[in-house]
């Protein structure tokens, strides 16, 4: 049974939460401070952590870095609705997914499962192909130990980072919709006013930096999707 961690100061959310959950087969557990999450985190084996930004002690993205420090335990994280730079913060430091309050349980729901999903493809043992190896200018990309060299240099990336990336490399030269990039590199699809998949690129352009030329590697074609540069 795949067990959550729901770290939140909200008693009354926390209950409702795990009322919820746990018919849908999940094993759920809350603390309300930051510091006492981070303390659960590193003592149990938890499936995925939801995480509030706001928490007494220290606050969720102090939680989220020191939890990043040593372990990729998937991380989904609860932000004020509207407020865009909690969520990019998140993202950069390396939380999985975002979900603004007030939400729905059934949104939390998929959400989590596509991220659990995600998370056991990647732990599943990759056979060795060159199919797997992809090459586009200076970025090398393996599929079997999932790592990203730029000129050589590893790049680390968020897991959602590197689907991403996998897809545009593979169709570099073509537009990806916006749709396709959040279904295939989510498992969900993508609901309105939803700007992850954005915040997820512009992280990538920021780790990955810029051509040779000085030109963007990830194109932003206007109310399409995306696009890798062929132009290397």
């Amino acid at each position: 049974m795949n067990t959550i961690l729901i770290i939140d100061d909200d008693k009354d959310l926390c209950d409702l939460l795990h009322d919820y959950l746990t018919p849908e087969g999940f094993d759920v557990e809350s603390v309300h401070n930051g510091l006492e999450g981070v303390e659960r985190v590193l003592a149990e084996p938890f499936s995925l952590v939801v995480l509030d930004v706001m928490l007494p002690v220290i606050n969720g993205f102090e939680v989220l870095r020191r939890i990043r420090a040593v372990s990729r335990i998937p991380v989904l994280m609860l932000t004020a609705r509207g407020d865009d730079v909690d969520r990019i913060v998140g993202l950069e430091i390396g939380a999985d997914d975002y979900l603004p309050k007030p939400f729905n349980p059934r949104e939390l729901v998929a959400r989590i499962r596509a991220i659990l999903r995600r998370a056991e493809s990647e732990l599943k043992p990759q056979p060795h192909m060159d199919s797997g190896r992809l090459i586009v200018g200076d970025i090398e990309l393996t599929t079997g130990t999932r790592t990203i060299l730029r000129s050589g240099q590893k790049v680390e990336l968020t897991s959602v980072e590197f689907a991403i990336l996998e897809i545009l490399l593979r169709l570099a030269g073509q537009v990806v919709s916006r749709d396709d990039l959040v279904r295939q590199a989510t498992g969900r699809n993508l609901s309105a006013y939803d700007r992850s998949i954005d915040v997820h690129v512009s992280s990538l352009r920021r780790k990955l930096g810029k051509l040779l030329n000085d030109s963007e590697r990830i194109i932003t074609v206007r109310n399409v999707g995306y696009l890798y540069s062929a132009d290397l």
